[in-house]
């Protein structure tokens, strides 16, 4: 049997069975950072839901099979919901949500929870997923007795990269170390050449970062993402 005051391990066990999991935990206490909860209370800490790698991807596309809309126009935020919202109704949190106003700053709960810095692709990289992972939810506690996360002190991954091959590989030149010119890469992406590249097989800069290589999405999953970068860029 588990023990009850294991939110933590309470907490994968819900997410599990979605390919999902918590990514770490951004404490505020009475320092007033935490989002608004709607009912004149901030929130104690926030735990980060989202995924490394594939795993969250099968599942995903089973329940967009058994949807007669085939879940809408934003499929994956529609299971996120579908998903994380009864969880959070079990736990008592209050689930916020990366697509829904009023936005929150989940890149910056993420590097308080979990340590993490931005690449050049403004991609937060991960030690061991590298560029292969996401937040699709938080879940936010109006009291909290734990602790934040703990990350171990180490270098920032892209500072122990000595080639740096994601700033070369780019075909539209794109990617440079203090920015990422979202005109380029929109530009090319719309030829036949970015049709035939990175829109089937995803970003190639992205593709050529060796932090995490092995966790590298799927070409289905790949094409999913560069279609939906297309309708924000």
């Amino acid at each position: 049997m588990s023990d009850p005051d294991d939110l933590p391990g309470r907490l994968r066990a819900a997410l599990a069975p979605h390919g999902l999991a918590p990514r770490g935990v951004s404490v505020f206490g009475d320092d007033g950072q935490g989002p608004d909860l709607g009912n004149g209370l901030r929130a104690a800490a926030v735990v980060l839901v989202g995924h490394g790698g594939g795993t969250l991807w099968p599942v995903f596309r089973a329940w967009q099979e058994r949807q007669a809309d085939h879940g809408g126009s934003d499929p994956l935020d529609a299971w996120s919901k579908a998903v994380v919202a009864p969880i959070a109704a079990a736990f008592s949190a209050t689930a916020f949500f990366p697509s829904d106003p009023p936005y929150q700053p989940f890149q910056q709960w993420a590097m308080r929870a979990e340590g993490l810095r931005a690449s050049p692709l403004g991609i937060l990289i991960d030690p061991v997923y590298g560029l292969w992972h996401g937040f699709r939810a938080a879940l936010a506690f109006a009291t909290w007795e734990g602790a934040a996360s703990a990350w171990p002190q180490q270098l920032h991954p892209c500072e122990n990269c000595i080639e740096k091959p994601c700033l070369t590989r780019c075909p539209a030149d794109a990617v440079s170390i203090d920015r990422f010119d979202v005109p380029a890469c929109r530009s090319h992406l719309s030829t036949d050449a970015g049709a035939a590249g990175c829109m089937q097989s995803g970003c190639v800069a992205r593709l050529a970062c060796p932090v995490g290589a092995g966790y590298a999405y799927g070409h289905d999953q790949a094409r999913f993402h560069m279609r939906a970068l297309t309708r924000l860029i």
